[in-house]
């Protein structure tokens, strides 16, 4: 019982529907910036990653790193 209770105090679903609007503005807002960081993320990945293969290959070149 004393845990309903307890989650009872977190749910309110409002007569008003409009109330609804500035959760949903918020929540696209985040959303389009969750998108953004993780293609920056992406984006930034790659690149270490070629940077990587290139410093790899100049390593095998110069016979450092065995096959």
């Amino acid at each position: 019982m004393f845990t309903s209770f307890i989650f009872n105090l977190f749910l309110y679903f409002p007569q008003d529907k409009s109330e609804y609007i500035p959760a949903a503005i918020t929540m696209a807002i985040f959303m389009v910036f969750c998108v953004l960081t993780f293609l920056f993320i992406k984006k930034i990945s790659h690149k270490e990653s070629e940077k990587a293969k290139e410093l790899e290959a100049e390593l095998r070149k110069k016979n450092i790193i065995k096959d």
